[in-house]
C-alpha cells in the first residue's frame, strides 16, 4: 500500500490540488506555511485557502507573506493590511515581489497612521520607509524625522522639491534642505528653494548666483520670498549681465 504524501513532500508538489490539500490541513505549521509562501508560483486558489486556514492564518510572518506574495488574489490581500502592524506595513511596502496596487495601499495605510504612531517609530520609518513615506515624513514637525528622512536612501529629487514647495514647509525644514550635502546641491532643489518665502537671503543669494540667469529669473518671478529680498536678487541678475 503506497504512503500518502507528508505535508513538506506536499508544499513542493507541482499539482495545484496538492498543494491546496496543504494549504487547508489543519496540521500545517508556520514553517510549512512560510515554506509555501516562498514559492512564486502559487496558484491563486491555493493562497486564498491558505489565507482561510484559521491555524495558521493569524500567524504574522504568514500575514505578511500572503499580503507581499505577488499572486495572492487583491481581495484577498487587501482587508488583511488592516490588520498589519506598522513595520509590518513598511516589510510589505519594502518587498521587492510585492504587487505594485498592493504597496500603494499599504503605503497609504502607513501615511494615514503617521500622526498616531510613536516619534521613535516615525524616525525609522523616516529612515527605512519606502520613496513615498519618507517623503510624507518630510512635512514632520521634530527636525529629528525631517533630518532622517532626508537622508533617506530611497527618497526622490521630486519628493524633496514638492516639500520645499508646500505653503507650510517649515523654516527648520527649508534651512535642513539648505544644508543637506546631497540635496543642497540638486539644481531643482535650488530652484525651489528660491521660491520658497522661508528661504534666509543669504542661500537666496549664493542660489541666483549659482544658477543661470534666465532659470534664477524666472524662479524669482513665481517665488514667495519678500519683495525687497526678490528686488534685491533680481538686481543681482541684472548686475551678472552687465559684469
Amino acid at each position: 500500500m503506497m504512503e500518502e504524501p507528508s505535508l513538506e513532500q506536499l508544499i513542493h508538489s507541482q499539482s495545484e490540488q496538492d498543494l491546496r490539500w496543504a494549504a487547508t490541513s489543519p496540521a500545517l505549521t508556520e514553517d510549512l506555511a512560510v515554506a509555501l509562501l516562498a514559492r512564486r508560483d502559487l496558484p491563486g486558489p491555493v493562497l486564498q485557502d491558505l489565507a482561510r486556514n484559521s491555524q495558521v492564518a493569524k500567524l504574522r510572518k504568514v500575514v505578511v507573506g500572503l499580503v507581499s506574495h505577488p499572486r495572492t488574489p487583491r481581495h484577498v490581500a487587501l482587508p488583511i493590511i488592516r490588520s498589519l502592524y506598522t513595520f509590518e506595513l513598511m516589510q510589505v511596502a519594502l518587498a521587492p515581489v510585492a504587487p505594485q496596487d498592493i504597496k500603494m495601499a499599504v503605503e497609504d495605510a502607513l501615511i494615514a497612521r503617521l500622526e498616531t504612531v510613536s516619534s521613535g517609530e516615525r524616525i525609522t520609518l523616516a529612515r527605512r520607509g519606502s520613496t513615498r513615506i519618507a517623503a510624507a515624513l518630510l512635512g514632520d514637525k521634530d527636525p529629528r524625522i525631517t533630518e532622517a528622512a532626508l537622508n533617506n536612501p530611497y527618497l526622490t529629487e521630486v519628493g524633496v522639491v514638492r516639500a520645499v514647495m508646500r505653503s507650510d514647509a517649515s523654516a527648520q525644514f527649508v534651512n535642513a534642505v539648505c544644508k543637506h550635502p546631497k540635496w543642497w546641491l540638486r539644481t531643482e532643489v535650488r530652484i525651489a528653494l528660491l521660491r520658497n518665502v522661508r528661504t534666509p537671503g543669504a542661500l537666496a543669494l549664493e542660489i541666483v548666483h549659482s544658477l543661470p540667469a534666465s532659470v534664477a529669473r524666472e524662479a524669482l518671478m513665481n517665488s514667495s520670498l519678500p519683495a525687497s529680498v526678490k528686488t534685491h536678487l533680481m538686481g543681482q541678475i541684472q548686475q551678472r549681465k552687465r559684469d
